[in-house]
């Protein structure tokens, strides 16, 4: 089907953590709030049974910013941010843990309330989903409306919509008109609204491609638009070159995917302070077991096995290392899970702290697993489990 002819939309929920926070905590709606940090800033219930919350210029630590409140970007915090260096930039925040639970339970909500409308959604994350309305009957404006406003009586939650002929356009035009934003994109639209954009805001063009083409001279979507086919083939090669000047078009084919088989499954986490194999091998022990129940229990509630164990381990140096391990037979049980994992830490050196530990299953088929064991129940010699 021609794009011209296609209608699809991307819906992005506003401030999506920090507005679900407001839901339980409506007295800091207008106020600059922080979501991050692990478990820091869990109010405190005073005897009069009001709230103290704690605030970012008290934290201490090396977490980073999950999100924040536009109040709070309005003074430079922004999600994947640290701590600290937001707490310089905005001491008098509200700091306040992540929820990971209610998130998933409002994300649920907020897609469900979607699928009244249409099957055709393509998941692209807990805050996000694009829709294809081009079967939907009726005026676009009018049925996207109706579907913020089911949103909102689902979850008590904005978000914002963009209708454009396909899923670039339509990623944009969701970011245009943020909080609660109802946006319209035509490709007629495209030189007066994509055009003047950075060519960062293009899904697709990471920091080090946009700051190369910055440096080309080509700052703006529309710069990209009137550029050179040569140059950028000459610095960027010929697929992307060519993808590049399509998308400056405003081109995109992709299809809404509705279904997809996920590749694989992980978890991870970034310690507070960096952990000693040797010094701190009960805290390793605990997080490297607690990784591997997880991704277990990932794989049992989303029906998969896999056959490739994998870790990922950062180093106080910032340096990222990886091992993996091709099982006999796939599993999504956690002590299998773990004594892989367990093998393929032996591969690694442990002579510096760990700053990352990161476990992950891949190489993922269907089946009706039924394990995940509690840690408790998982025995393995780590190697930093050992004296020796």
């Amino acid at each position: 089907m021609s794009s011209a002819l296609r209608r699809i939309a991307h819906l992005d929920m506003d401030a999506f953590y920090a507005s679900v926070e407001l839901l339980r905590y409506p007295e800091l709606r207008g106020q600059a709030v922080v979501i991050g940090g692990g478990r820091s800033g869990v109010p405190e219930i005073l005897e009069d049974g009001s709230r103290r919350f704690a605030k970012l210029r008290d934290y201490a630590g090396r977490g980073v910013v999950t999100t924040s409140t536009y109040e709070a970007r309005a003074l430079g915090v922004f999600s994947a941010m640290g701590m600290m260096k937001a707490a310089m930039l905005a001491p008098d925040a509200i700091l306040l843990p992540t929820d990971f639970d209610s998130y998933r339970h409002y994300s649920r909500l907020f897609k469900s309330a979607v699928a009244e409308f249409t099957g055709r959604i393509e998941d692209r994350g807990i805050d996000e989903i694009y829709i294809d309305l081009t079967d939907v009957p009726g005026e676009v404006r009018d049925i996207a409306a109706s579907i913020k406003q089911a949103v909102h009586r689902a979850t008590g939650l904005t978000c914002s919509i963009c209708v454009a002929p396909n899923k670039l356009l339509a990623k944009i035009g969701s970011e245009l008109d943020k909080p609660d934003g109802l946006t319209i994109l035509t490709p007629a639209d495209v030189p007066l609204r994509v055009w003047p954009l950075p060519v960062r805001k293009v899904n697709g063009i990471g920091p080090k491609a946009a700051e190369k083409l910055t440096g080309l001279g080509l700052a703006t979507v529309g710069d990209l638009a009137a550029a050179d086919a040569g140059l950028l083939q000459d610095h960027f090669g010929r697929s992307y070159s060519a993808w590049l000047m399509q998308i400056a078009q405003g081109h995109d084919e992709r299809p809404v995917v509705v279904e997809s088989e996920p590749k694989s499954m992980s978890r991870e986490t970034t310690f507070e302070r960096d952990l000693h194999p040797r010094h701190d091998r009960p805290a390793l022990s605990s997080s490297f077991t607690g990784l591997c129940v997880r991704v277990a229990e990932d794989l049992v509630r989303k029906g998969y096995v896999g056959r490739t164990v994998g870790i990922k381990l950062r180093y106080d140096d910032f340096r990222t290392v990886t091992r993996d391990l091709t099982l006999d037979e796939p599993t999504a049980d956690a002590i299998e899970i773990r004594r892989a994992a367990t093998e393929c830490l032996r591969r690694v050196e442990l002579n510096r702290k760990l700053r990352l530990l990161g476990v992950r299953v891949s190489a993922l088929t269907p089946a009706n697993a039924q394990a995940g064991l509690s840690r408790r129940q998982i025995q393995a010699d780590l190697p930093f489990d050992s004296d020796e």
